[in-house]
């Protein structure tokens, strides 16, 4: 059963201008806690189907996971999936026009697929929301930090 969490802020900043901060994948690493990288495998614009590498660190752990490009609007939405042994994460974030310049809406769904990983599923749904939270936190001080 996946954990699932939502959450939206609104920002000071042109939807535009939104999209091309979270479309720009190494730029992760600056609002995204546990993330220590973020690279597209190969060249390009992003498009569906371009591999990922994430290099992330929970705690004193470090791991990676191998991901791709699911869906991406250019503007609205980046949607990408992330896999290891243990788990698959689904990560979509996306991009409307507010009264205050942009919204943005994070939508976070990891499933658990060995036992190990099912046993530290409450613990993920404890620590999910307030993540998700940060992480929609440093990218509103990002977007409004910077023109």
């Amino acid at each position: 059963m996946p954990i699932r969490y939502e959450h939206s802020v609104n920002v000071r900043a042109t939807p535009q201008r939104a999209f091309a901060v979270i479309d720009d994948l190494p730029l992760t690493a600056k609002w995204l806690p546990p993330c220590v990288s973020l690279e597209k495998v190969g060249s390009g614009p992003n498009a569906p189907g371009d591999k990922l590498r994430y290099v992330y660190r929970q705690g004193r752990r470090q791991g990676s996971m191998d991901g791709q490009i699911v869906a991406r609007t250019p503007g609205e939405r980046l949607h990408c999936k992330y896999f290891d042994s243990m788990f698959d994460v689904s990560v979509d974030l996306r991009v409307a026009t507010a009264s205050e310049g942009a919204q943005t809406m994070h939508t976070i769904e990891i499933t658990p697929k060995s036992v190990m990983a099912k046993m530290f599923s409450p613990f993920i749904r404890l620590g999910i929301g307030k993540q998700t939270r940060d992480a929609a936190t440093n990218l509103k001080k990002l977007l409004e930090s910077t023109p």
